[in-house]
């Protein structure tokens, strides 16, 4: 069954308006390129220059991270212009993007620890706040599953003018930062930070802080996405709403086939570059970036990376297991190659 996409319902003409602002007119302001400052180090994902079952070039794939947060800005640069207010994102697990200072390195093929993935969540939310600054950063809320997570923002991005957003969590206890800054300073931030828990009633259900325009959930767990239909139904489609590394495919129970509905059929794949089923196609990547096709690609440890598969739809693993039955193999790839726990890997 196609899957079907979330959009808002306006009148022929007219722009598609969030509250403030024209979010289709974000889209042309949207930087689409990393700053020099942040793209030390970059880590390489190998040329995909392969062919797919037609002959056509896998021209689109990124070769490196950052080549892969630009094709994320666009793609989501094009679900704007499309009026698109409900989009998933999704990059590697672990992956690096070195925005951060003092990032420790790992060699590829090592699995990243807690700080790391934790790290290359808020790394990714916090490339998603600059996208969105001129919309303003009293308008961006950042939403964090628990306060740690959230007050590690706050703290790794102050003083940071690109990075001017409200950070909350979805755990409703108060983070012991904003108290001690609560019980120590009377000044214009301490009061501020007062009118905003003040309108998120920190005392009852989780809801966005006031004037909420643009609303990104960071690596929401199945927990956190009963909270985040909650936040859809209530703001409706004049707010957008991103989630950036929530592993849809990787949730296996919803709750009720009303959220599977949502999540799964109504939240746009923008921009996805994960690892692709492993029981069906070992080492594979599973690649879109929107309006683009989803395209299966193999990267062998010897010799140039091959398509596994293209298609409009996103692919199912039983689709995904048929085109790679029918790979041919050499003897050389069978012996080295290995199934690859997760894509971050491809970055080196």
């Amino acid at each position: 069954m196609k899957k079907r996409r979330q959009t808002a319902r306006v009148a022929p003409g007219l722009l598609f308006v969030v509250i403030g602002f024209r979010l289709c007119d974000v889209a042309a302001w949207m930087p689409l390129q990393l700053p020099s400052r942040k793209t030390t180090a970059q880590l390489m994902v190998g040329n995909f220059g392969g062919g797919n079952e037609k002959g056509a070039k896998l021209s689109t794939l990124p070769r490196d991270v950052k080549e892969a947060v630009k094709s994320c800005r666009e793609a989501t640069q094009e679900a704007l212009k499309n009026r698109i207010s409900r989009m998933d994102i999704e990059f590697p697990v672990g992956a690096k993007f070195n925005i951060e200072k003092g990032e420790a390195r790992r060699n590829a093929g090592e699995t990243p620890t807690k700080d790391e993935l934790d790290r290359s969540d808020r790394e990714l939310a916090r490339l998603f706040v600059d996208m969105f600054q001129p919309v303003g950063g009293d308008r961006i809320a950042v939403v964090f599953a628990d306060v740690s997570a959230a007050d590690k923002a706050r703290k790794t991005w102050k003083g940071d003018t690109t990075a001017i957003c409200n950070i909350v969590s979805l755990d409703r206890r108060k983070s012991q930062a904003s108290k001690k800054k609560k019980k120590n300073s009377k000044g214009f931030a301490a009061k501020l930070a007062a009118e905003v828990e003040g309108e998120m009633d920190m005392s009852g259900p989780f809801r966005l802080p006031g004037k909420t325009e643009v609303a990104l959930f960071v690596a929401p767990g199945p927990k956190e996405l009963i909270t985040v239909e909650k936040i859809c139904q209530e703001v409706g489609m004049e707010t957008l709403v991103v989630l950036l590394n929530a592993r849809l495919s990787a949730v296996s129970n919803f709750g009720s086939a009303a959220t599977a509905e949502l999540f799964l059929g109504k939240f746009e794949s923008v921009f996805s570059l994960t690892a692709g089923p492993q029981d069906a196609a070992p080492g594979c990547l599973l690649y879109r970036a929107y309006p683009g096709r989803w395209v299966v690609a193999r990267k062998p440890a010897v010799g140039q990376p091959k398509a596994v598969l293209e298609q409009s739809e996103k692919p199912t693993p039983d689709q995904v297991r048929v085109a790679f039955d029918t790979l041919e193999l050499t003897d050389i790839e069978k012996g080295v190659e290995s199934a690859i726990e997760n894509v971050a890997g491809w970055f080196r």
